[in-house]
């Protein structure tokens, strides 16, 4: 029997690229939500962490309707820069971005408030400068918060539903992930080829996931 491997191919493309945006995003965010004095950060804190508690559709259906070439957003990028965000692997990326945001950035700012603040004190006193504190001093530091976060948004991407079929609408070859692939095999009755993306993603899931347990364990142990 043979097999399609675009949608298992376009899904880790999306978990991939996913995955980076938050690390570029997610860290500078991590790092002022853990050191903020923000008399509002709360609301902050409470937007990011909203996709974890928000049904995928409800927050799939308003991405939808802010990238719809009928409401501002939608129409200031299509008009401005052509960029269609409706029903296509862009707007797959943003929406992941924002969907996956929360796994990203609570084992950051963790990792963050972990660290005693003499670290910090420590790089001031010698000089450093805010940016290069974080930079030598704080991430090395919070490697395995780093590295749970990578995983994390890497493994949730991978298994979103809701929220892609909502924005991507299930475009073979353009917005058809595996986990819509498996719905739509169920759905027709070919339960072999539902078994084929499932057990995949199990596979692949199962290995990130336990990575990420080893090398933890190990950036962890007493030198």
């Amino acid at each position: 029997m043979r097999h399609d491997w675009q949608p298992l191919a376009l899904t880790f493309e999306l978990a991939s690229v996913t995955a980076i945006i938050l690390l570029i995003i997610g860290v500078p965010l991590a790092y002022w939500l853990a050191y903020s004095r923000f008399r509002f950060k709360p609301v902050v804190e409470t937007l990011v962490s909203m996709p974890l508690v928000l049904p995928p559709s409800v927050l799939g259906f308003y991405l939808l309707v802010a990238f719809s070439p009928e409401h501002l957003l939608g129409k200031t990028l299509l008009d401005s820069f052509n960029l269609r965000l409706a029903f296509s692997f862009n707007g797959l990326v943003l929406g992941s971005v924002i969907y996956s945001l929360p796994f990203m950035v609570q084992p950051l700012q963790s990792g963050f408030q972990s660290l005693p603040l003499s670290l910090k004190e420590a790089a001031y006193t010698l000089g450093k400068s805010r940016l290069a504190t974080a930079r030598r001093v704080l991430l090395p530091n919070i490697r395995p918060a780093l590295l749970t976060g990578l995983v994390l948004s890497f493994a949730h991407t991978v298994g979103e539903f809701g929220v892609v079929l909502m924005i991507g609408g299930n475009i073979p070859g353009q917005t058809r992930l595996a986990s819509l692939a498996i719905y739509d095999e169920v759905e027709g009755l070919n339960y072999a080829a539902a078994n084929f993306y499932a057990l995949i993603l199990f596979a692949v899931s199962f290995i990130i996931l336990l990575t990420v347990y080893v090398a933890n364990k190990r950036l962890l142990k007493p030198v």
